[in-house]
């Protein structure tokens, strides 16, 4: 009894600490669904198609860069998929539209083009409920402008 007497602020100590510490390792985050990426994907070419698109490649990636869902359309030349992924993997590891470090890198940020990425207009984030949940990535329509423009008409998709 005596121990537990002495040692009781110490033991206390430890008990509130142990139990900052595990609820401090757990996040909840969100991640975009095959279903929401379709979604996405078609308010894309609904927007191509009004404006007509000689035709581009859609890309969908969850938050971590991962292609969830990809839509060629027709007279897309063949590297456009691949572009298209990259730009959209790009947005979501930056969480930041693809056009922001393409003009990063036109105004002097020269050094960004080591990292490894696609920063070319295109990639935007999809944003829910304030998080991240992936990003698309257009390439292959009329102009790098119109690229971006669908992928701006995808990330605005309704998707719960």
């Amino acid at each position: 009894m005596k121990f537990i007497k002495n040692h009781l602020p110490l033991l206390l100590i430890a008990l509130v600490i142990f139990s900052m510490s595990a609820k401090a390792q757990v996040m909840s985050t969100k991640n975009i669904s095959l279903e929401a990426a379709k979604k996405v994907v078609a308010e894309a070419v609904i927007y191509a198609k009004a404006n007509n698109a000689p035709g581009g490649a859609i890309a969908v990636v969850d938050a971590g860069g991962n292609l969830v869902y990809l839509e060629r359309l027709d007279n897309t030349f063949a590297a456009a998929s691949e572009v298209a992924t990259k730009k959209a993997n790009t947005a979501a590891l930056f969480k930041a539209p693809s056009s922001k470090l393409e003009n990063s890198i036109n105004g002097g940020r020269q050094a960004l083009i080591t990292v490894g990425h696609t920063f070319l207009q295109g990639g935007i984030p999809i944003i829910y409920q304030g998080q991240v949940i992936g990003a698309i990535g257009v390439s292959g329509s009329a102009s790098a402008q119109q690229d971006e423009d669908m992928a701006n008409a995808g990330a605005k998709a309704k998707i719960e």
